[in-house]
């Protein structure tokens, strides 16, 4: 090959190195990602950070739902529960998944479903009754409730969605 030949190809690399690099400048000027004022969600478990504050009223704890029980929807409650399905099973007899039975839960006692072994945490609760205010904050958010519980779901946002799904619990007898 000719000297000529390679000047050619060494000048293609280095014009298409020029244009993507131009590009990236351009494509950096037209779109500017702005800085969140708050995270757009927490990762249940984590601590917040100086960086990432604390979620407004997350210190104050969840909104109770005594008022909303008398207006929750079982049948509402019971689709809110399917993401529950992959953890816990909620027929009478039912076996225990990576999560307990949740059949008669509003009757039993804390860390007393036969079978399951609990965290450490939960069996510190044992004998205390799931009643709808402690089922609201374990709904809201587990590890709030019992740091260092083995349940990582998030929680359920929603005061409503929580006293929909306690009434649907509540429908397991």
């Amino acid at each position: 090959m000719s000297s000529f030949e390679w000047n050619k190809i060494i000048a293609s690399v280095l014009t298409a190195m020029i244009v993507a690099m131009a590009s990236g400048i351009l494509a950096g000027q037209l779109v500017r990602p702005k800085e969140l004022a708050k995270p757009v969600f927490i990762v249940a478990g984590a601590e917040p950070t100086a960086s990432a504050p604390a979620a407004e009223g997350a210190a104050a704890g969840p909104e109770p739902v005594g008022p909303l029980l008398a207006t929750a929807d079982p049948k509402k409650g019971e689709q809110i529960a399917k993401v529950c399905a992959a953890c816990h099973t909620f027929n009478k007899g039912g076996a225990n998944k990576i999560g307990p039975n949740l059949w008669g839960i509003t009757e039993e006692a804390m860390a007393e479903v036969p079978g399951y072994q609990f965290s450490a945490a939960m069996v510190g609760h044992k004998g205390e009754k799931w009643d709808p205010e402690k089922l609201n904050e374990w709904l809201w958010k587990p590890q709030a409730l019992m740091k260092g519980t083995k349940m990582t779901f998030a929680g359920i946002p929603k005061a409503q969605d929580r006293a929909d799904v306690i009434a649907y619990l509540e429908t397991l007898k």
